[in-house]
């Protein structure tokens, strides 16, 4: 489905950026994305071990070729047997050479087309692990926000209550303030406020 839409697109390669091991900061991987992970940073070896290989034949392939031209006035003229094979060992370990040379290039022609393939494929199994967070958390989200709405409300509707009950408090100690006058609200008061006390106590 997304691949036609992909193509010619240049994705840099996932496990070589660090702002792609943080994703996994905020989401766990799972199995599969692990494995393509580790296919990955296999191919990226064999690709690096390749090229070194490829520097090390060429390094060895021209001093092999070297050794052919300064021995090769000797080898030639046919006076000295030894120069003579080992002209013909290095001819021979240059055509090794060669060899692994068209080997490593093969290699290397080849890697890129696979990199690029298990990168794509870790590419699309990380957008099926974020975004399947991005829903869960949209859910929770969502859910949290309705709790919110009614905790809140519900903090309105006790607020209210509250100021209710302080006001009715306030009312039925003035209206008996002014029927049973300071000296004997005094009394009462020290009377429940001990009363209270001992309860608070008890708790």
């Amino acid at each position: 489905m997304f691949r036609p839409a992909l193509a010619g697109r240049k994705i840099p390669i996932l496990t070589l950026d660090s702002k792609w091991h943080r994703l996994f900061s905020q989401t766990r991987p799972d199995k599969r994305l692990k494995r393509l992970e580790e296919k990955l940073n296999d191919l990226l070896k064999k690709q690096g071990k390749a090229n070194t290989d490829m520097k090390d034949i060429k390094r060895l392939k021209k001093k092999l070729m070297q050794e052919i031209l300064d021995n090769a006035q000797d080898a030639c003229e046919g006076n000295d047997e030894r120069a003579w094979r080992k002209a013909e060992e290095n001819k021979r370990l240059i055509t090794e050479c060669n060899e692994k040379l068209r080997d490593c290039e093969d290699e290397l022609h080849e890697i890129p087309r696979e990199i690029d393939q298990v990168n794509t494929e870790l590419m699309l199994a990380t957008m099926d692990i974020c975004y399947s967070r991005l829903k869960e958390n949209e859910k929770e989200i969502e859910e949290i926000a309705v709790w919110v709405a009614q905790v809140r409300e519900e903090l309105k509707e006790r607020l209210v209550r509250k100021q209710e009950m302080e006001q009715t408090n306030q009312e039925l100690y003035s209206y008996m303030h002014d029927i049973f006058g300071a000296n004997v609200i005094d009394i009462f008061d020290m009377k429940y406020q001990q009363k209270g006390a001992g309860e608070e106590k008890k708790k």
